[in-house]
C-alpha cells in the first residue's frame, strides 16, 4: 500500500521532544519544529498569501529555508526555492518565470538586486526578521492540513540547475515529495537515532530530500553551509554524524582529507547521487570509512525525484552499477521502437509510478517531450518521465548507466559514451577527476577532449595517463587531447559544469 498524507505531516513523524533540527548552535524538538512551521504559515497568511501563490526563498540554510517547504503548503502556498550561489540574474528569471509574490532572503542579497529583479509588485521580506518572528510568544499559528488534504495539489517548484540552457521548473505535488521521504527513509534504513549532516543546496531535490526524509524517519537534521570540505570533517566528529549524503565532486575532495576517528566512528551510511562513484572513489571510502558504514549509490532526475539505489552489499562488486528501482518507482529500459529492452541491451531510462512530476511550470512544449504515456507494458502506466539517459540491464538484474543522448561523443562513426572514458582515466590512479568532452573535427566528426585534475600533491604527468588509457581504451576512444587543471568548475549544486568545460574548445 502506497501511503498517502499532506507533506507538512513530516514534521509530526518524530517524538515530540526529540530533536529534529540543530541549527546555528539551537536545537529544536519536534514540537518546536511543528509550533515554527505553524507560526510561519499563519504569517504568510496574515500577509494575504494562500491559493496557489509562489513563495521563493534566496537564503542560505537557516531555519526558513528548512521549514519553509512545509510551512509554505500549511499556508496553501508553492514552495520555490532558490539556490543561494545563483546570482541576481539567474534570480531574476525564477521570479519572473514562477510568478512568486514574496521573496525572503538577507539584507545583503536584497542590496544586490535591482529594481527589475524581483518585480515591482513582489513583497521582500528579512530572513533575519522572519526567523525572529517564530521565536516570539504570540500563541497564533496554523494546524497541521487534515489528513484528507487533496496531495495532488502542487507544493512545490524545483528549478533546475541551468545546465542546458534557462532553468526550468520542475512541478512536485504533496505526494512526490513526501513519497520521495518515505522511499529514501525505507531503503536507507534510517532511524529515529540518526544525525543526518545537510550539505547539498536545499534547491536540489536530493538536498531537500536530506531534511523529509530524516524527518519520516523521526531523526535529526543537521543543516551545513560550509566554506572547505574540512568543514565537513569537522561537523560529522562535532554532531557524531550517521549519514553523509554528497554528490562526485565532493566526494573526491573529502577522500582526499585525513579523516580523525572521531569524525568517521558514528557513520552508518554515505550517499551519492547526481553523478556516478568510481571504482577508485568506492575504494576510498571503504579505505576512510571501513565496511561498517554502508555506501549507496543512488540514480535521479528532479523529474522523477529518485530512480534507482545499489544495495550496499553489492557496491564493491558492482561500484559503477545504479542498482535497481527504489521503492513506489517502476524503472524500465525502453528500446527505440517502444518495446522493452532485452538484457544487456541498451534503450532509455522511462520512471513510471507515484514519483513522478507534474510536468514543467509553464512549459507544455518541454512537459510533453520529457512527459508522455507510459509503454504498453508498464505496471503502473499513465504518465512517465523519459530521462534522456541511456541505460542497459545486466543479466543480474542491476542496471548500468551507458550515457546520455545529449552528451554522447560521436567520433569516427562511433557513438562514444564520455562517462566511459571518465571511469576509465579515474581508474589509473594519477588523476582526482576526469571530464570527456567532444570538440567539433572535419575529419572525426568530433575529436575527444578530456580534461583532468592531478591528486591532491601530485604534478600533472601525462605519460603513465596515456599508458592507462591506451591499455583500457579502444583507438576511437583515446583523447585527442588532455587538458590539466588546478580545479573543476561546478554549477549552483556541487555537480561538474560540463558547459563552463565546452566554452574552453
Amino acid at each position: 500500500m502506497i501511503p498517502d498524507f499532506p507533506l507538512d505531516h513530516l514534521a509530526l513523524m518524530g517524538h515530540a521532544d526529540a530533536p529534529a533540527l540543530f541549527i546555528q548552535n539551537q536545537v529544536y524538538s519536534y514540537k518546536e519544529l511543528n509550533l515554527r512551521i505553524g507560526r510561519l504559515a499563519f504569517l504568510l497568511k496574515a500577509a494575504g498569501l494562500g491559493d496557489g501563490d509562489r513563495v521563493a526563498v534566496w537564503t542560505a540554510k537557516g531555519l526558513i529555508a528548512c521549514i519553509m517547504p512545509l510551512a509554505a503548503v500549511r499556508a496553501g502556498c508553492i514552495y520555490v526555492p532558490v539556490n543561494p550561489l545563483l546570482k541576481a540574474p539567474q534570480l531574476a528569471h525564477i521570479m519572473a518565470d514562477s510568478g512568486a509574490k514574496l521573496l525572503i532572503t538577507n539584507a545583503a542579497r536584497a542590496k544586490s538586486l535591482g529594481k527589475d529583479d524581483v518585480g515591482a509588485d513582489v513583497a521582500l521580506w528579512d530572513e533575519a526578521e522572519s526567523a525572529a518572528a517564530l521565536e516570539g510568544e504570540d500563541a497564533s499559528f496554523l494546524e497541521p492540513l487534515p489528513a484528507g488534504h487533496d496531495t495532488q495539489r502542487l507544493a512545490a517548484i524545483l528549478y533546475t540547475s541551468g545546465s542546458t540552457g534557462r532553468p526550468k521548473g520542475v512541478m512536485l505535488s504533496h505526494r512526490n515529495l513526501a513519497l520521495g521521504a518515505v522511499s529514501v527513509a525505507q531503503y536507507l534504513k534510517l532511524q529515529d537515532d540518526d544525525r543526518v549532516l545537510a550539505v547539498l543546496p536545499l534547491s536540489f531535490d536530493y538536498g531537500q530530500n536530506q531534511l523529509l526524509s530524516i524527518w519520516r524517519a523521526g531523526g535529526c537534521a543537521v543543516p551545513l553551509d560550509y566554506l572547505t570540505p574540512r568543514d565537513v570533517v569537522k561537523a560529522c566528529a562535532r554532531h557524531q554524524i550517521t549519514t553523509l549524503a554528497a554528490v562526485p565532486p565532493l566526494w573526491v575532495q573529502l577522500t582526499e582529507l585525513d579523516w580523525p576517528q572521531e569524525a568517521s566512528s558514528s557513520m552508518r551510511r554515505l550517499t551519492n547521487s547526481g553523478g556516478a562513484l568510481t571504482p577508485v572513489l568506492v575504494r576510498d571510502l571503504r579505505r576512510l570509512f571501513g565496511a561498517k558504514t554502508d555506501i549507496y549509490a543512488m540514480y535521479g532526475l528532479t523529474e522523477a525525484f529518485r530512480s534507482t539505489y545499489l544495495d550496499p552489499a553489492l557496491i564493491d562488486d558492482n561500484p559503477v552499477s545504479m542498482g535497481r528501482a527504489i521503492p513506489f518507482a517502476e524503472i524500465m529500459v525502453v528500446r527505440g521502437d517502444g518495446r522493452a529492452a532485452a538484457a544487456e541491451e541498451a534503450g532509455e531510462l522511462v520512471h513510471a509510478g507515484p514519483l513522478v512530476a507534474q510536468g514543467y511550470w509553464q512549459d507544455t512544449e518541454r512537459t510533453a517531450q520529457r512527459f508522455r504515456p507510459a509503454p504498453a507494458y508498464s505496471r503502473y502506466g499513465g504518465i512517465a518521465v523519459y530521462s534522456g539517459d541511456t541505460v542497459r540491464q545486466g543479466a543480474d538484474g542491476l542496471l548500468y548507466f551507458v550515457g546520455r543522448d545529449d552528451a554522447m561523443i560521436k567520433t569516427s562513426g562511433n557513438r562514444v559514451s564520455p562517462t566511459e572514458i571518465e571511469e576509465v582515466a579515474v581508474q589509473s590512479g594519477v588523476i582526482a577527476e576526469a571530464c570527456a568532452l567532444g570538440r567539433r573535427d572535419d575529419r572525426l566528426g568530433e575529436a575527444i577532449i578530456l580534461f583532468v585534475r592531478a591528486m591532491n600533491g601530485q604534478s600533472a604527468d601525462e605519460v603513465p595517463l596515456r599508458s592507462h588509457l591506451k591499455s583500457a581504451l579502444p583507438n576511437f576512444m583515446q583523447p585527442a587531447e588532455i587538458l590539466w587543471l588546478d580545479a573543476f568548475p561546478k554549477n549552483a549544486n556541487g555537480k561538474l559544469d560540463r558547459n563552463a568545460l565546452a566554452e574552453r574548445i
